[in-house]
């Protein structure tokens, strides 16, 4: 392994995983646009952003590592990163990838978790995760099944039938115990959010959030969640008052223990947005958060979860709370920082 490259910055992508994990926020894969084209970065690369420094490295990793993809979904839970799904040249992936986080000598490996128990959910991208007591909670996506696959948690956008292979959005819920390295599919209760992709997930307490998301040409601004203990769904959460416009590739982020903060996003025209908005489960309301920094961030692409701390970083399009919030566009690096203890 060579040494780490330091004093340098992650390059600009999308479609890219972002995990935070201690005091480090770990970016792996995604792709750029080269003349047109979709380029996906390296699959050995993993880039960490310490917030005690300041600075990125670059460590060039091994082991069985996942290929190059774009539309997988990141997490870290217990020092490790967990990779599954997404998207290549060669189709869908339901393939769960890790790497543990604490080495000391900074030498990162991959291992592709082939024993377990259970099945996996079907291949896919764009997938989003809850974490919860020790487990990777995954709802939702795009992908393919072939024809024994097909079930009413899933809506067929296209087909092969020569192939016998499907192609849709999913909407059901599978479980990933990290202790027993098991899958499990729970029977969930009450009627599921419509399936979806490019939709967003958080977890308050025992519940899991769910927000918008695309299926065909229609991006939704429902919000929606699922009681973690006992699986069933609430149905579609009717706020009081206005809410933010249907979206996909946005964020929603936990920033206190009964507060969700989206931002950005693709309209249903596929515009950029950098709104920001505040939803109370106490009052069950959105509130229009405001922007005071003039240049504002972009759509988003990818989230990371926790409400360690207040503030929110937004990196390459992402954004997590954390004690600084750093904004990446294609060439310039910018940091900013959003207190939400102030009223606005």
């Amino acid at each position: 392994m060579t040494d780490p490259e330091r004093y340098c910055v992650a390059e600009e992508r999308s479609g890219h995983c972002a995990a935070l994990d201690d005091s480090c926020l770990y970016v792996w894969g995604g792709y750029v646009t080269i003349e047109e084209n979709e380029v996906y970065l390296p699959n050995d690369e993993i880039w960490i952003y310490e917030f005690d420094s300041g600075l990125w490295t670059m460590h060039i990793t091994d082991g069985d590592m996942p290929p190059s993809m774009s539309g997988s979904c990141g997490a870290c839970l217990n020092s490790n990163l967990y990779i599954f799904g997404g998207y290549d040249d060669k189709g869908y992936s339901n393939k769960l990838y890790f790497m543990n986080l604490q080495l000391k000598s900074g030498h990162y490996t991959w291992k592709h978790i082939k024993t377990f128990k259970g099945q996996p959910p079907t291949a896919r991208d764009k997938l989003s995760c809850w974490i919860y007591k020790d487990r990777l909670i995954y709802f939702g996506g795009y992908g393919s099944r072939k024809h024994n696959e097909l079930n009413d948690c899933f809506d067929v956008h296209d087909a092969s039938w020569e192939d016998q292979l499907f192609w849709g959005w999913n909407n059901d819920v599978h479980v990933f115990d990290t202790n027993t390295n098991t899958w499990l599919q729970p029977v969930v209760k009450k009627n599921a959010p419509k399936a979806r992709a490019a939709h967003s997930c958080a977890v308050l307490g025992n519940k899991g959030y769910v927000f918008g998301g695309r299926v065909l040409h229609t991006r939704m601004n429902d919000l929606h969640f699922i009681n973690l203990d006992t699986w069933t769904w609430s149905g579609g959460i009717t706020v009081n008052g206005g809410k933010p416009q249907g979206r996909s590739w946005h964020t929603l982020t936990p920033v206190s223990d009964d507060q969700l903060f989206l931002f950005g996003g693709l309209s249903a025209d596929s515009v950029p947005l950098s709104d920001e908005w505040i939803y109370s489960v106490k009052t069950n309301e959105w509130k229009q958060f405001k922007h005071l920094a003039k240049d504002r961030p972009r759509a988003i692409v990818m989230i990371c979860s926790s409400f360690r701390f207040n503030p929110i970083l937004c990196l390459g399009y992402a954004w997590t709370p954390l004690g600084k919030m750093l904004q990446c566009w294609k060439t310039k690096y910018h940091c900013y920082l959003k207190n939400f203890s102030n009223k606005q």
